[in-house]
């Protein structure tokens, strides 16, 4: 019988140890999430906001394609009618959405919604939200879209979707204060679902319409145990330089809006994470979509996150 050396033995073992955990992470399902403002997917015109061009709709899907996501939440889409109609062209795409949920809140011409291959295992969206601004009530004016999904394989994680405030005045009141307190009624919302599992699989994502230290973006991110992480998006434009100061983020292509009125291009929309699904992101799979003529479908791109589905 042939002997092998001690030394021989430990290393096959470490080997095979090794090889195992590469097989294991390998084998853990990789899903994506994806957030994308639709910039007024209307069947039929309400008011000032224009039907969806044909040509428009057909680069939404282009973009929606190219995250590969398996959970998209989407802003500004118009109604049950519209939802049910970009559900339909993107199966005829090739890209199937059994799963849906929708939000109505008090504003009747925009919805924020969700279309996942996941199931949906529970749904707590907030269509009534109040708050007081100088002694005067007002509503969230999308609502807030939350629900539990399940992965195939059993992992399960919590969405929060939201459309804060536009930065377009309005005469009710100053536009700014609007977003901040309904970014504190959005933070509430995060800090109940954490209070109940402090290591929940949190994702909160959406369209905040402003930049990462405005008041109302800084309050929905929190501080300390309950804070969320920003995954920052970047374009795959083959940028790699580190950060040039140790008080800013790398100089990489993060843009995720168009404003037309101010001629300006800025990240407004947002990939949050509990600390709970941090250790389930990814983060070289997280990237802002680039499709040519992306400004056909609407004045804001897709970002999307890949996730490995094992806590």
């Amino acid at each position: 019988m042939e002997v092998r050396p001690v030394r021989s033995i430990w290393w096959s073992v470490v080997v095979s140890c090794v090889v195992g955990m590469v097989c294991d992470a390998s084998a853990a399902t990789v899903f994506r999430v994806a957030t994308y403002n639709l910039e007024n997917y209307l069947l039929e015109a309400e008011g000032t906001r224009p039907v969806k061009s044909l040509e428009g709709r057909a680069k939404i899907r282009e973009s929606l394609r190219a995250t590969g996501a398996d959970v998209v939440a989407l802003q500004e889409i118009g109604g049950a009618n519209a939802l049910a109609e970009l559900r339909g062209a993107l199966a005829r795409d090739g890209l199937e959405y059994p799963f849906s949920e929708i939000v109505f809140g008090p504003d009747p011409h925009i919805q924020v919604a969700l279309l996942s291959r996941f199931s949906i295992v529970a749904r707590r969206s907030h269509t009534n939200e109040a708050f007081l601004l100088f002694g005067r009530k007002f509503q969230v004016s999308r609502g807030l879209l939350e629900v539990d999904l399940r992965t195939p394989s059993g992992y399960r994680f919590t969405v929060v979707a939201a459309h804060l405030k536009s930065r377009r005045p309005v005469p009710e009141a100053d536009e700014a204060d609007l977003r901040v307190q309904e970014a504190i009624v959005l933070r509430e919302k995060i800090e109940a679902r954490l209070a109940r599992d402090p290591k929940a699989n949190l994702i909160v994502l959406g369209d905040l319409n402003d930049v990462k230290d405005s008041k109302s973006t800084r309050a929905v991110m929190g501080r300390g145990r309950m804070g969320l992480f920003d995954t920052r998006p970047v374009e795959r434009n083959g940028d790699h330089a580190l950060s040039t100061s140790s008080r800013y983020e790398p100089r990489r292509v993060t843009w995720t809006h168009y404003y037309g009125k101010e001629d300006t291009y800025s990240r407004i929309d947002y990939l949050l994470l509990s600390k709970g699904m941090v250790h389930e992101w990814i983060a070289e799979e997280t990237h802002v979509v680039v499709v040519p003529d992306w400004g056909i479908g609407s004045d804001h791109r897709p970002i999307v996150a890949s996730f490995r589905a094992e806590d």
